[in-house]
């Protein structure tokens, strides 16, 4: 009774026609409604061969074993594809900016469904691929199709110190050949004119739409409407200080009395080997936690250790917005307001610089500036009302981290999404099986 029931080409196709027209109404295009009578085809009246690749009356019933391969690997792809795009998405940390909270090495998976996730802008794209080929290079996508940001309904929205996936802001322009750094950062170094003439060095520049730019995971610190301010590395959070977390870190000066400190000793404090910076015998760098710190003034030979801190008023010309009106660092900063969705700012030339990437790039309007009269879309403008709403991100690896202090606001049509739980950890320090970080696997991010 009940396998004849699952059988019945009714029951299948109420059932595919249900999951489906829910997937619909949370798309919230109802022009793909359309796609039911292709279901009900495929299920009831049977008059197109949907499935090109196999016989449509196979000798005793059966499909060659080539083509149940074929029929198995396009059904993986196209529900791996789905799943990926509008639920979950594996990620891996390549980079220390949020170590100790997380580990390079650290393999984890990533909700979209948490904030809701993003329909794509360049739905043309090479599946399981990020933004380049592997092996042959050049773009794994095309820009024939672009569509308007869109981000469905999720389960809630962006709190304060979540740790969030989000698309690179300044990643719009790219020099291939140092695809990591800030394209804006090179050109304020080395000049325009050189970074695009030098193909050596540099490579060739490219732009790239937001859903293809690269992926950085940081905690969120700010949202929207929050004002930040950082003063000799402490974070204030509408006047309060941020929540500790064990894992944020900051870079130490370890002075000893001549004699070295044990290399074991650093393993059990888990300071990796990129982070062993030595001046002498005597004198060495770490990133290290406060625990950490407190941990390796206890060492016999150590003498004292000293947390690295810039002085308020220094400025760092690559701290955002990289102007001399905020001599900020990256130990002081502020304060700012993240800009929220409606909201309105008035705009002086003066006040511009933290504005001016929202406005022209973030927002696409014609941003001019004559003196001291802004134009916005050709017209004479004091204020501006902002269209969506922005973040500020930060790495717990406060020193070693490209964040939001370099290239400010974090757009809401960037973020990816909500960082879960590890599933895998590897030590890069350590062969197998002793890189297995096994206290780490299918842990929460916190």
């Amino acid at each position: 009774m009940i396998r004849s029931i699952l059988s019945n080409k009714w029951f299948k196709f109420l059932t595919v026609g249900l999951l489906y027209s829910l997937w619909v109404i949370w798309l919230g295009s109802y022009l793909w409604f359309i796609g039911l009578a292709i279901i009900f085809d495929i299920y009831v009246t049977q008059k197109v061969h949907w499935a090109f690749w196999k016989k449509k009356n196979p000798p005793n019933g059966k499909q060659t074993k080539v083509v149940e391969w074929v029929d198995a690997i396009i059904f993986a792809v196209i529900a791996a594809t789905f799943i990926r795009m509008f639920f979950i998405e594996a990620y891996t940390i390549p980079t220390s900016s949020m170590e100790k909270s997380m580990l390079v090495g650290d393999y984890l998976f990533v909700s979209k469904t948490a904030y809701g996730p993003k329909t794509p802008n360049t739905p043309l794209s090479f599946p399981f691929v990020h933004n380049t080929m592997p092996v042959v290079g050049g773009k794994s996508y095309s820009e024939l199709i672009q569509r308007p940001y869109k981000r469905l309904a999720g389960f809630g929205e962006i709190k304060n110190d979540d740790v969030v996936v989000f698309h690179f802001p300044e990643g719009d322009t790219v020099a291939l050949g140092i695809p990591n750094a800030s394209y804006y950062q090179l050109i304020r170094e080395n000049g325009r004119a050189r970074v695009w003439s030098d193909k050596r060095n540099f490579g060739e520049i490219v732009s790239r739409p937001v859903d293809k730019r690269e992926n950085y995971i940081k905690r969120c610190v700010g949202i929207p409407g929050d004002e930040i301010k950082i003063t000799k590395g402490q974070l204030y959070v509408n006047g309060k200080t941020q929540k500790d977390f064990p894992g944020i870190q900051f870079d130490y000066v370890v002075e000893t009395n001549g004699t070295s400190i044990n290399p074991k000793a650093l393993e059990r404090l888990n300071i990796s080997e990129a982070d062993r910076g030595v001046f002498s015998s005597q004198r060495y760098f770490f990133p290290l936690t406060e625990s950490t710190a407190e941990e390796m003034k206890t060492f016999a030979n150590v003498k004292a250790v000293t947390k690295v801190l810039e002085e308020p008023g220094k400025w760092e010309p690559a701290i955002f917005p990289s102007d001399s009106r905020f001599p900020w660092n990256v130990d002081n900063f502020g304060p700012i307001t993240i800009p929220a969705k409606g909201a309105t700012v008035n705009l002086t030339v003066d006040n511009l610089p933290l504005y001016q990437r929202i406005i022209a790039v973030y927002e696409n309007n014609e941003l001019e500036v004559n003196g001291t009269q802004i134009k916005i879309n050709g017209e004479a403008a004091t204020s501006y009302t902002f269209k969506m709403d922005y973040y500020w991100m930060m790495g717990d690896n406060r020193h070693n981290s490209a964040d939001s202090r370099y290239w400010g606001f974090v757009p809401e049509d960037h973020v990816v999404g909500k960082a879960k739980f590890i599933w895998l950890s590897l030590d890069k320090d350590k062969g197998f099986p002793a890189n297995i970080r096994l206290k780490r696997m299918f842990s929460v991010v916190k």
